[in-house]
């Protein structure tokens, strides 16, 4: 997605939230806009459609400054040649080749193009390839094998739609009497923001696993949609011998793919971490002064109540939320999930008879 598609998305998205919520003061307030902003969005929206709401600058371009367009183009070959080269080896290496240009000349055109991080540079190298079928040199395709083993060892989330990807984690709540210590289990869809929780007093992959059994499959496949792969941590309960781990025997099972995060870095798995501290702040501060606890399942009716709050009442901030509870961000999207079930799909009677 280049920077202008995500300046217009996130102004439709201004406009769709005040549509939603009924208040042009709420939505402006929900993702930091003025009001006046939101009415001149409003207006270019309706006189000229998606289109108008690009970003429009007031400066003009400097034409004298312009690279020569057989340098431009030789710079954009060269960052697809050899995407993992910075800017000084660039314009270095186009030396050699007899093409003069500075460091900041090859980050210019990088930026022109959305080339100028090397994650951009993989993924225009990855689209050259799946369009054009060209075959890569060895230090592309080493380019592209690393940053593939780095996408899964810091757990990069990426998320289309409802299932496509979960975050699993371990909370520990505390040590309660006559109880003992007690484990939260968390999940939470990353697209939707939908989170389900449950309460043991062991921290193990069994609980982990049953996790996923009790509360989160049955929930997908109640409203028919697949769970694809789950990020979790490195942690014991969900990570060792493949064929002895229950957790990881249990994902097998159930044909979801696991990635783990970066080793040290729980920090990866953020959208668990931010969830642990909301319920942290909102429930379990107050819940253990208000109440005395006597079992975990006394506990676990409180915690559902405050679950079902959660998501089916209080709105959330995120990406694809737009000011909507998590719940009704699940079932608004759901059909996104559908439309990628390609083996769903019924063929046309065209088809079939041409199959025939």
């Amino acid at each position: 997605m280049t920077q202008e598609q995500k300046i217009i998305k996130n102004k439709l998205g201004l406009l769709k939230l005040a549509q939603t919520l009924g208040s042009v003061s709420e939505a402006c307030k929900v993702l930091g806009f003025s009001r006046d902003s939101f009415y001149r969005f409003k207006e270019l929206y309706e006189t000229g459609g998606e289109t108008a709401l690009a970003e429009i600058s007031r400066k003009k371009p400097n034409l004298k400054n312009r690279a020569d367009p057989v340098i431009e183009k030789a710079v954009i070959e060269f960052a697809l040649e050899q995407p993992a080269y910075g800017q000084v080896r660039v314009a270095n290496e186009l030396k050699k080749r007899g093409m003069s240009v500075s460091p900041a000349g090859v980050r210019t055109i990088w930026l022109r193009h959305d080339l100028q991080t090397f994650q951009q540079r993989l993924k225009a190298l990855s689209a050259k390839v799946a369009q054009e079928g060209i075959i890569l040199t060895e230090d592309q395709v080493r380019a592209l094998e690393k940053a593939r083993e780095e996408k899964q060892a810091h757990g990069e989330i990426e998320t289309e739609h409802p299932g496509y990807l979960g975050s699993q984690d371990t909370y520990y709540v505390g040590n309660l009497k006559g109880v003992g210590r007690i484990y939260q289990q968390t999940f939470i869809d990353t697209y939707s923001k939908l989170a389900m929780v449950k309460l043991y007093d062991r921290k193990h992959a069994i609980t982990a696993a049953d996790m996923l059994n009790d509360r989160v499959l049955p929930f997908f496949e109640e409203h028919r949609v697949p769970l694809l792969r789950i990020l979790t941590d490195r942690g014991s309960e969900y990570c060792g011998n493949r064929e002895s781990h229950e957790y990881a025997l249990y994902l097998d099972l159930e044909n979801i793919d696991h990635t783990r995060t970066k080793t040290k870095s729980p920090q990866t798995n953020g959208i668990c971490e931010r969830f642990h501290q909301t319920i942290q702040n909102e429930f379990y501060a107050s819940a253990f002064r208000r109440k005395l606890y006597q079992t975990l399942d006394e506990l676990q009716v409180d915690v559902d109540a405050w679950m079902e709050t959660y998501n089916k009442e209080r709105t959330h901030s995120g990406k694809y939320c737009y000011g909507k509870t998590p719940m009704q961000t699940f079932l608004d999207s759901a059909s996104l999930a559908y439309d990628k079930q390609l083996d769903q799909i019924q063929p046309t009677t065209e088809s079939a008879s041409a199959a025939a």
